[in-house]
């Protein structure tokens, strides 16, 4: 079991559900391939993944979590422009779509001086919040997904591309009552992860991304009206 309160903790995998990647990545990729249905920014729009074989696999349920030596696994990003992705936990198979609220596809606001996301925005496979759970730390439950992670590397990645991170810290948001858990990471490949080992190293060779991390969250539903 992989202690994602942990800081400075082994590689796990990540998916990103958002927007090229060093050779680890693409080694990640050769074993997941994905295929996308119906038009983009659309309510039909879904990105499926499928193994080397060529069979449908499900992200939430079929990428490991760990990182070893005997299987190579990732992170599934979900960040693409500005259009706000999910993991359709309820749907067969899993596949990404275009989160939907009320009725309408939902957009990341561009909020003064960001534009879009600020890092890439992914999730962590075979991980869930539990909504009948109360966190200890929250005193909230949780919000029934996996738990989030921002990439913090220096490569903008595809939406459904499977990378190794390394976990750095954690951050805990309350978000409309419900326990959201933000993971801090950097791509196992990026050209700087060599440096990074504690959320101390983010402060040190990224001075000011966290607390741009912490005003985006603050921030970033605020056009909505919350």
């Amino acid at each position: 079991m992989l202690r994602l309160l942990r800081t400075g903790a082994p590689a796990a995998a990540c998916l990103r559900l958002g927007t090229s990647a060093g050779t680890g990545s693409r080694r990640a990729m050769a074993l997941y391939h994905t295929e996308e249905r119906g038009q983009p920014c659309s309510q039909n729009y879904r990105l499926f993944f499928k193994n080397v074989t060529g069979h449908y696999i499900s992200p939430f349920h079929d990428i490991p979590l760990k990182v070893n030596s005997k299987e190579e696994n990732g992170i599934p990003m979900k960040k693409a422009r500005n259009d706000e992705y999910e993991i359709a936990t309820k749907e067969p198979m899993n596949p990404i779509k275009q989160y939907v609220k009320d009725g309408k596809l939902r957009y990341v606001a561009n909020i003064f001086p960001y534009k879009g996301y600020i890092w890439n925005y992914g999730t962590l496979p075979q991980t869930w919040e539990d909504p009948h759970e109360k966190d200890k730390s929250t005193n909230c439950f949780g919000d029934n997904d996996p738990i989030d992670v921002c990439e913090i590397g220096s490569k903008i990645l595809s939406c459904g591309e499977v990378i190794h991170v390394k976990i750095l810290g954690i951050l805990a948001l309350i978000d409309e009552g419900e326990t959201d858990w933000k993971l801090i990471a950097i791509n196992a490949n990026d050209p700087e992860a060599s440096k990074f080992h504690d959320i101390d190293d983010v402060k040190k060779f990224k001075p000011g991304y966290l607390e741009a991390t912490l005003n985006w969250f603050r921030l970033y539903k605020v056009p909505d009206g919350k």
